[in-house]
């Protein structure tokens, strides 16, 4: 079981793109992605006990998005709405209250980062966060560029590590990407 977070007022949850294509059988699938939906109900569920806000980012790709093979782009079509494979993972609890940040929503534009493709800085200073509990999917990829872009932009990031899995393109990148966002400051826990 994993120890209780040391919680308290001006922290966020931010839950990246977990969403069925993402996950074994998917059209992008992450290794054992699946495995990340306990570790951030149980985070959730602590969050939902502290009242304190919990943001969910999520691909919400066009049909002809850049980033998609048939574009030129490096991944097959994914996360397209009105597709179950951009529908949140089976089993995710996130609470209604949850703050839903919808990213690369337009043809042209590939970013990785909730920061780049949504609202999500705009959202968070809405709710007063400076600290960020962050988990989901791929470590190497969005996890990555959304810890790297809020500790660029001032907040605290803590990585919950049972709670991130990588694609590894290459053998590594997930665990290349973990010690880049601690060198960078993010407290991986």
């Amino acid at each position: 079981m994993t120890p209780r977070l040391d919680l308290r007022a001006g922290d966020a949850l931010v839950v990246v793109d977990v969403q069925n294509d993402f996950l074994p059988g998917g059209s992008l699938p992450v290794a054992h992605g699946d495995e990340v939906v306990e570790p951030l109900n149980r985070t959730i569920a602590e969050f939902e006990r502290a009242r304190l806000p919990i943001v969910a980012t999520r691909d919400w790709h066009p049909a002809d998005h850049v980033s998609f093979r048939t574009r030129g782009g490096p991944w097959p079509s994914h996360c397209v709405p009105g597709t179950h494979g951009a529908e949140y993972a089976p089993g995710l609890a996130l609470p209604s209250s949850a703050v839903i940040v919808s990213k690369d929503t337009t043809p042209d534009q590939d970013t990785y980062s909730g920061f780049e493709g949504g609202d999500l800085d705009e959202r968070l200073r809405e709710l007063r966060a400076r600290r960020l509990f962050v988990g989901g999917l791929a470590t190497d990829y969005c996890v990555l560029h959304t810890v790297k872009d809020a500790l660029a932009r001032g907040y605290q990031v803590v990585v919950l590590r049972d709670a991130v899995r990588a694609v590894d393109m290459h053998p590594g990148d997930g665990t290349r990407a973990l010690a880049e966002m601690g060198r960078l400051g993010a407290k991986l826990v």
